[in-house]
């Protein structure tokens, strides 16, 4: 291909400082799903059970001080 001639020619400055605008924007990109460790799923049923139980109690207690004050 010939080269184009350009409407256009650069011109840099000799003497003084050279600024450059660069605005930031956002690049939309397809989601990666990770795989999760084998090991990290009963992890984390384990804290999900351990928070449940936590609820029931404190529920309980509650209950049981209802109980007694009324």
């Amino acid at each position: 291909m010939a080269e184009m001639k350009s409407m256009f020619r650069e011109v840099l400055p000799k003497q003084g400082q050279l600024y450059v605008e660069d605005i930031p924007t956002m690049v939309l990109c397809k989601p990666v799903l990770l795989p999760l460790r084998f090991m990290t799923v009963p992890k984390l049923e384990k804290i999900q059970q351990a928070g449940q139980d936590t609820i029931r109690q404190q529920e309980m207690t509650e209950k049981e001080q209802q109980k007694i004050t009324h």
